[in-house]
C-alpha cells in the first residue's frame, strides 16, 4: 500500500504506522478508509524473546468523527507477531485505539463534549455510529465530588419532576449557581439525610434560603440549619394571587350564557385582567369580540362592567399587587386583614396562607433575594429530560444535570487533540 499523507491530515491522525490505501469506498450513508497497522516486530512482550512478523488480524471496524458532512469507517487491519521463544502471539498496538479496544480515543473525547450539550444518549450514540452503552460507560467516567466541610451562606432550595408523579429535590449556591445537592426525592427524610452529614458548625454559616411557598420546607429548614433566615420567592406569592383572580373571574363567567357576549369575551381576554394594570399597553387594536378599536385599558374596562363582583376583586388585586411591588409589608397585610371576610373562598384561602406566613413574606420584602436563578437552572433540566423522552435512570439523570450545568460553565475547549 501507498502512504496517503493527506489522508492522515485529513482526519488528524498522528500514528505514522497507519497506513491508508488510496481507495476509498463510498457507501452512500457513510465512507470507509481500508488501512493497515505494522510495524517493526518488538520485543516479546511477556518474555522479552526474539518476535518476528506472523500475520495480520482480522479487520478492525472503528467508527470516527465524520468528514465532509460523511460518516466515517476506519476498516483497520492490525499485524501480529509471534515470539520465538514461548510461542505467544501479540497485536500491534496504535495510540488511535486503547488496547482491546475498537472505539478510537477522539470519538470518546467526542462523547464526552456532547455529553455536556442537551442531546439525548440515543442521538449522541447515533451522531458517532457508537452505542448507547459507549455513551453511558463514558458518563459513568464522570465523578463529582462532595465536600463536607463547606457550605454557601446562601442556597436556594427547589424541587423538579424526575418522573410522572416522582419529584426530586435540588439545593444550588445563590451566588455561584454550583449544584449542592440533587436528592432523589423531596421528603423530609431524604433531605434531612443528606444535610445531616455536614457538621452543625458548618451548617451554622447559612444566612439565607430562598425557597417556594412549600410549608414542609420551613420547619426542616430551621431544624438543619437554625442561623438562616427563610426567603420566600416573590414569584410565588404574586402567583397566588394571580391564580385566585383567574378563578374568581371563571366562577362569574361560567355565570353567563355560553353564547353571550360576557362570557365570550371574559373567556377571551382572560389575561388582561391578570397583567398589573398599571402596565397595560396603550396603543390600540382592532377587536373581533367588540368589533371595534380598544386599547388593554379599554378592553379591561369592558370586562369589568359585566360584574360588579369581577371589578371588587379586581381593584383589590390589583391594589395588593402595588402594596407588594413597592415592597409596603404593613400596607399589604393591613388590606388583607381588611378584607378577607367579604371576599371569594380562593382569595380568603391565599389571604390565610399569607397570614400564617407574614413573618416569611416580610422578609421576602425587605431582602433582594428570590429563585430566578434556581428556576434557570430547573429550566435546563426540563430541556435535558424532555430531549432524552426521559430518564428512567436517576443517576444517568443527576450526572446529565451535573455536566450540563458544572461543566459547561467551564467553557471546555472542542476536542483538538488527535490519536
Amino acid at each position: 500500500m501507498e502512504q496517503f499523507d493527506f489522508i492522515t491530515k485529513l482526519l488528524g491522525i498522528k500514528d505514522s504506522n497507519i497506513i491508508f490505501d488510496k481507495e476509498i469506498l463510498d457507501m452512500g450513508t457513510h465512507k470507509e478508509l481500508k488501512a493497515i497497522l505494522d510495524y517493526l516486530a518488538p520485543p516479546c512482550p511477556h518474555c522479552q524473546g526474539q518476535v518476528d512478523k506472523y500475520d495480520f488480524q482480522r479487520e478492525s471496524k472503528l467508527p470516527f468523527l465524520d468528514c465532509a458532512g460523511y460518516r466515517i469507517l476506519i476498516r483497520l487491519k492490525k499485524r501480529r507477531f509471534k515470539c520465538k521463544d514461548c510461542g505467544k502471539i501479540s497485536v500491534a498496538e496504535t495510540s488511535l485505539t486503547p488496547k482491546n479496544h475498537q472505539i478510537p480515543t477522539i470519538v470518546k473525547q467526542k462523547v464526552a463534549q456532547l455529553l455536556i450539550e442537551k442531546a439525548s444518549m440515543t442521538a449522541i450514540a447515533d451522531r458517532l455510529s457508537s452505542s448507547t452503552s459507549t455513551v453511558i460507560r463514558k458518563l459513568n467516567e464522570f465523578t463529582f465530588k462532595t465536600n463536607l466541610n463547606s457550605l454557601p451562606e446562601m442556597m436556594s432550595w427547589d424541587e423538579y419532576a424526575f418522573k410522572k408523579g416522582k419529584m426530586s429535590f435540588i439545593v444550588q449556591d445563590f451566588n455561584t449557581n454550583n449544584i449542592i445537592a440533587i436528592l432523589n426525592g423531596r421528603t423530609q427524610a431524604v433531605i434531612q439525610n443528606r444535610f445531616l452529614r455536614y457538621p452543625r458548625q458548618v451548617r451554622n454559616r447559612v444566612k439565607i434560603i430562598t425557597m417556594d411557598m412549600f410549608s414542609p420546607y420551613y420547619d426542616l429548614a430551621k431544624k438543619l440549619f437554625p442561623y438562616a433566615k427563610i426567603v420566600l420567592d416573590r414569584f410565588h406569592i404574586a402567583q397566588h394571587l394571580g391564580r385566585a383572580m383567574n378563578r374568581v373571574r371563571t366562577q362569574i363567567m361560567n355565570a353567563f350564557d355560553r353564547k353571550s357576549h360576557e362570557y365570550k369575551t371574559l373567556k377571551r381576554y382572560w389575561k388582561l385582567i391578570q397583567h398589573d394594570s398599571q402596565k397595560l399597553s396603550d396603543k390600540c387594536f382592532y377587536r373581533p369580540t367588540f368589533r371595534m378599536h380598544l386599547t388593554n385599558k379599554e378592553v379591561v374596562e369592558h370586562l369589568l362592567g359585566c360584574s360588579d363582583e369581577l371589578r371588587k376583586h379586581y381593584d383589590l388585586y390589583q391594589l395588593l399587587l402595588f402594596h407588594f411591588q413597592e415592597k409596603q409589608a404593613d400596607h399589604f397585610f393591613d388590606l388583607i386583614e381588611e378584607q378577607i371576610d367579604g371576599v371569594k373562598p380562593f382569595f380568603q384561602t391565599v389571604f390565610r396562607t399569607f397570614m400564617k406566613d407574614r413573618d416569611k413574606i416580610e422578609k421576602t420584602l425587605v431582602l433582594s433575594y428570590s429563585n430566578a436563578k434556581l428556576e434557570a437552572t430547573n429550566n435546563i433540566i426540563k430541556v435535558i429530560k424532555r430531549n432524552a423522552f426521559g430518564f428512567w435512570n436517576f443517576e444517568n439523570f443527576k450526572k446529565r444535570i451535573l455536566i450540563a450545568i458544572s461543566i459547561k460553565k467551564e467553557k471546555t475547549k472542542p476536542v483538538l487533540s488527535r490519536c
